[in-house]
């Protein structure tokens, strides 16, 4: 009995000794590999991604081929019904799980994607507001939409290409008088639509600086005014005043801003519907009735008594040539993608 008795008590020892040695070198599990999924194309051949998400008339996916490069394709040269055909296929149950759910792409990445795209959004296909100009107006000459600078002026030849404020305190009582003189009987810019669209960049993050100090002097008087630069203001109220075009200049009259307020019908005055775009970086307006022939300038009304002396001028003429330093559609150059072709199985 002592014998088997030792004999069983070297097993066991041996067995829990050897047990940790053995856990050590059992193989561990793999970790998930990622899913990949065939985004398959009109013509047979076909992308491996990690993820997909439509946007639009593209499809912007991340390439499982080019080190997880996010890239996009036109939404026509894919079959979205044979990829999801595919994905259902061949998607993996997950544990406890009956319904295989397609991944998305990463909130982070899309968030960063909007925010960008916010400072220089969309208004048409391919067309899209720049970081470097304050004011544009939306125009189309020959079929095709373009965007066109607008500058600043206070009739003083001090153009400028940013948001500045040249205040000027309206006396609601005083007569109709001449508040802005702008050289020259045509503007520089013609557009040739009668209902352009005009856009203003505004918040402190996009503000373009003038290099000009602030110029503060009496405003008692209808002459009186106060210069602030690079204010831009998405509670203003924007009107397009028509010019009264003289022999050589262009002139604007006051006008009554308790019946602008009041919605009452201003002669020559043209008020703007307005809407801040989505991030809030700019400011669409568009004008409540078409424009006819002629001289005009985008007015900023600040206040119950006060206006922006610094106007935009344009004209609207159907047959005058291009403007020049427009901004075209810029179609996106499609990627010259390695097609593969679509397993016969």
């Amino acid at each position: 009995m002592p014998l088997l008795t030792r004999w069983i008590g070297r097993t066991i020892l041996a067995l829990a000794l050897a047990a940790p040695l053995a856990a050590q070198t059992a193989p561990q599990p793999e970790p998930p590999r990622p899913r990949r999924i065939h985004l398959i194309l009109k013509d047979g051949s076909y992308q491996v991604v990690l993820s997909y998400q439509i946007s639009g008339n593209v499809i912007r996916y991340i390439s499982a081929e080019r080190g997880g490069a996010q890239e996009e394709i036109p939404l026509d040269l894919v079959d979205l019904d044979a990829t999801r055909n595919w994905e259902k296929a061949h998607a993996p149950v997950p544990e406890g799980d009956d319904q295989g759910r397609p991944p998305a792409l990463d909130p982070e990445l899309v968030k960063e994607e909007e925010e960008r795209n916010a400072l220089t959004p969309f208004v048409e296909p391919d067309l899209r507001l720049p970081l470097e100009d304050s004011v544009l107006a939306e125009d189309e000459f020959q079929g095709q939409p373009q965007l066109v600078p607008l500058v600043q002026t206070d009739g003083d030849l001090n153009h400028t290409t940013s948001h500045s404020v040249l205040r000027k305190v309206i006396n609601p009582k005083s007569a109709s008088h001449q508040m802005v003189t702008l050289k020259g009987t045509r503007s520089y810019v013609q557009l040739h639509v009668d209902t352009p669209i005009f856009y203003l960049r505004i918040g402190e993050a996009t503000a373009v600086s003038t290099g000009s100090a602030p110029l503060i002097v009496d405003t008692h008087g209808a002459s009186s005014a106060i210069r602030d630069a690079d204010q831009q203001s998405a509670g203003s109220q924007y009107v397009v005043v028509r010019t009264d075009v003289r022999v050589d200049a262009r002139l604007i009259a006051s006008f009554s801003l308790a019946a602008l307020d009041q919605g009452r019908p201003i002669e020559d005055v043209i008020p703007m519907k307005r809407e801040v775009m989505r991030g809030g970086h700019w400011l669409r307006l568009t004008p409540k009735s078409p424009l006819d022939f002629g001289e005009y300038a985008l007015l900023e009304v600040l206040s119950a008594n006060e206006i922006n002396l610094g106007v935009w001028d344009f004209g609207v003429h159907p047959s005058a040539p291009e403007n020049r330093d427009v901004i075209k559609p810029e179609p996106k150059k499609r990627l010259d993608l390695e097609r593969r072709r679509k397993p016969s199985d």
